[in-house]
């Protein structure tokens, strides 16, 4: 009964976070037009990466979610940030381009991030395989040490995605308060009565990772709670 209290609770604590995010981001969606004068996010972003001498970087669309790709240096925006003049187009530009930053200076945490990110994805490869594979094993030595075993290796495994969604908060966070906002408030940006506004959208784009560590860890609850028995 714990286990089953314990789940629900982390479960909602996953569901109101990104319920919160997609408020936050759809609400500043509007006026669309509020920011033409200045730029849409694309090119917000493009200019940004101007001015920190990172011409090397791209600027694209994507359909998949906002986010900076430090293998193909490349801030990438949906279309409604990338296109769009809202709030919460300039703002997100913003928030990404703090990622390019933050990997032009090779800062530790964006780089543990990145090396913890790489091995989380091969250690979920083996997770999956490890426990999909443990009825067979057990099957096939009829030990259930041995199909014990492979489980819990695989959910250690699965604990490395965990991991990296735990270092990630810290970089989000200074993205959006250590790099975007004074960027946005010392260039004049956004308008002065946005500046309020546009701290809660980079607080949301921080916290879009905070859901995600949190279902991460509900998935790695589950396993652990099917080990115990």
């Amino acid at each position: 009964m714990l286990w089953i209290i314990l789940f629900l609770v982390l479960l909602a604590l996953v569901i109101l976070p990104s319920l919160w995010v997609k408020h936050v981001m759809s609400k500043y969606r509007n006026p669309a037009e509020r920011y033409r004068e200045k730029g849409s996010g694309g090119e917000l972003a493009r200019h940004l990466l101007d001015i920190f001498d990172l011409a090397e970087v791209k600027v694209e669309e994507t359909p998949v979610g906002d986010h900076y790709d430090p293998v193909d240096k490349a801030v990438r925006l949906t279309p409604d940030n990338y296109a769009g003049y809202s709030l919460t187009a300039v703002t997100v530009a913003a928030h990404e381009v703090g990622h390019a930053i933050q990997d032009a200076r090779g800062e530790s945490l964006f780089r543990t991030r990145q090396k913890l990110a790489k091995a989380a994805v091969i250690g979920e490869r083996i997770a999956g395989i490890l426990l999909v594979a443990a009825p067979v094993v057990f099957v096939l030595t009829r030990l259930p040490q041995a199909s014990a075993l492979t489980i819990l290796i695989g959910v250690a495994s699965m604990g490395l995605g965990t991991l990296v969604h735990l270092t990630t908060l810290p970089v989000e966070l200074d993205a959006s308060y250590g790099k975007a906002l004074p960027i946005l408030r010392e260039g004049n940006y956004v308008h002065e009565e946005d500046l309020h506004h546009a701290e809660k959208i980079l607080k949301a784009a921080a916290l879009t990772y905070v859901a995600g560590s949190l279902a991460s860890l509900v998935n790695l609850g589950r396993w652990i709670a099917v080990f115990r028995r």
